[in-house]
């Protein structure tokens, strides 16, 4: 029987294709047809790379047939979120005002990509400028879960986790504002880690809120990401947030994990009203096997917490506000002549107001707000102070406790069109997310089965102190060796082909 290579995870794929007993070419086509035949209806890809993947995948099979060392992870394809910027390729932050642009350069991250051998085959799909929980704010429509295509992949960063979890591509790079990649982790059964700020580069992510965005990973094993975050992450010259540390391996973190000892912190205040019953019983189970398994499981208080969302969105789009100002029609983008001519002013109020969706100029609006004379200090002055209070919990926190453990969004996913008329139901769907971005630590979720109420799946998000992410990998691993130990199985094994026949069904042991 042929093996379904897009049912691999990257590690085992990697294998494969190392031993010879798969093609890069064949990997690559494979995946390819998986997104002819599924993305109709998931609408993962803005851009689907055939041509130049294909001529990426044989030259990669050219260079291991001549002998030459290799990347373990080359000729794996990725999927890559429209946010980061790729040489001759087109990003557009899934936004109108960007539509056509192909970059004469390429983000940091992409060019370690190369290097590694890795093949990229397309752009994912993703709320305009990453601002959104649900994916829907794209200007080239919604991306659809794979486990129930009327219900939202998450967001931002919803076509890189839905693309994964469909499983057209192995695994992804998405980007964290304020949740962007893990809380797409939670809805789809997928794995998404943000890395402690600073430790993979922004160079060439275009920009939402500097002191927020992370690029980071989006997998279906930890071990998937591990290996990634390895390629990616490290000291870039070119961002000046970048840091120098050496960091370890993630992978070798993966291939040790161990919980014995280890100190697990419950966040009081992100649990009870507001989260979803099926949620909070997937969360309890999993913290369950932890302390089965020797961790030992304590509560802790974050008393700011409650404020963080409120702060986000003010520094967020005070920072999106003055980021976004480039896009004004001269220098590149969409150009809106307005009828009968007008002066520069004239042309970029025309191109912004075209080129802009609804939820950018809404926060383009509050943070310009923010800032104005007068509003400083009330405003950004205010959440500034309460990001220092949100950092400083933490650190209080990570006094008693290796790693803080949280759900990591309140529900499983919610309908399309749910919630796009009401922003702040909507906005209070990061509230578990957040706060690490607002703090600069890392954070991941990792799903732990699926909610008895809808059958969708359901992740616990792990967060540790700045530059411990190896920590973060060692206890995600734990955990998810503990669930498919308790299973027999892994989540996303179960998960529907998007058949009617299998879009419903579930498995006893996975709920």
């Amino acid at each position: 029987m042929t093996t379904d290579l897009t049912r691999l995870t990257a590690d085992a794929l990697a294998t494969k294709l190392s031993t010879g007993e798969v093609s890069s070419v064949e990997a690559t086509q494979a995946h390819l047809d998986r997104i002819a035949a599924v993305d109709g209806s998931v609408h993962a890809f803005l851009h689907v790379a055939s041509d130049s993947a294909l001529a990426e995948a044989a030259d990669i099979d050219r260079r291991r047939a001549a002998g030459e060392e290799l990347h373990p992870l080359a000729g794996v394809p990725i999927a890559i979120k429209d946010v980061i910027v790729t040489k001759g390729m087109p990003t557009t932050s899934g936004s109108k005002i960007l539509e056509g642009w192909v970059p004469p350069y390429d983000a940091t991250v992409m060019t370690k990509l190369r290097a590694a051998g890795l093949v990229s085959i397309g752009k994912t799909n993703m709320d305009e400028f990453a601002m959104g929980s649900s994916t829907e704010h794209s200007a080239y429509g919604p991306t659809h879960n794979p486990w129930d295509l009327e219900r939202i992949p998450g967001g931002s960063g919803g076509g890189s986790a839905a693309a994964v979890a469909a499983f057209e591509a192995p695994f992804a790079l998405g980007s964290d504002t304020g949740g962007s990649i893990r809380q797409p982790a939670h809805v789809t059964g997928t794995v998404g880690l943000k890395p402690t700020y600073g430790g993979v580069s922004r160079y060439g992510a275009i920009a939402l809120a500097s002191s927020l965005d992370q690029i980071g990973p989006v997998s279906r094993t930890v071990l998937d990401s591990a290996l990634l975050h390895d390629v990616i992450g490290g000291h870039d010259p070119r961002d000046s947030t970048s840091l120098t540390d050496a960091w370890p391996s993630f992978a070798e973190a993966v291939r040790n994990a161990d919980v014995a000892g280890l100190r697990i912190g419950v966040i009081t205040e992100l649990q009870g009203d507001g989260f979803q019953p099926g949620v909070m019983e997937r969360f309890r189970e999993a913290l369950a096997l932890l302390e089965g398994a020797g961790a030992i499981i304590t509560e802790v208080g974050l008393p700011s917490v409650e404020h963080a969302i409120a702060a986000y969105y003010l520094i967020m789009p005070a920072e999106a506000s003055s980021n976004l100002a480039k896009f004004d029609s001269v220098r590149f983008g969409l150009r809106v002549n307005p009828k009968g001519g007008g002066t520069v002013e004239d042309v970029m109020s025309a191109t912004r107001e075209q080129g802009f969706g609804a939820e950018a100029k809404r926060r383009i609006i509050l943070g310009t707000y923010a800032l104005s004379a007068g509003y400083y200090d009330a405003y950004y002055g205010s959440a500034q102070k309460v990001r220092t209070l949100v950092q400083r919990d933490f650190a209080a926190a990570f006094a008693n406790a290796d790693v803080l453990v949280s759900p990591t969004a309140p529900t499983t996913a919610f309908k399309l069109g749910e919630k796009t008329g009401d922003p702040l139901s909507m906005y209070l769907n990061d509230i578990a997310t957040i706060p690490a971005n607002l703090a600069g630590i890392p954070g991941i979720s990792v799903p732990v089965g699926l909610a008895a109420e809808d059958g969708l799946p359901v992740g616990i998000q792990f967060l540790a102190p700045a530059r411990e992410d190896a920590r973060l990998y060692g206890v995600a691993a734990a955990l998810e060796a503990l669930l498919e130990q308790k299973w027999g199985h892994t989540l996303l094994s179960q998960a529907p082909d998007l058949s009617p026949s299998e879009m419903n069904a579930t498995d006893e042991g996975a709920v």
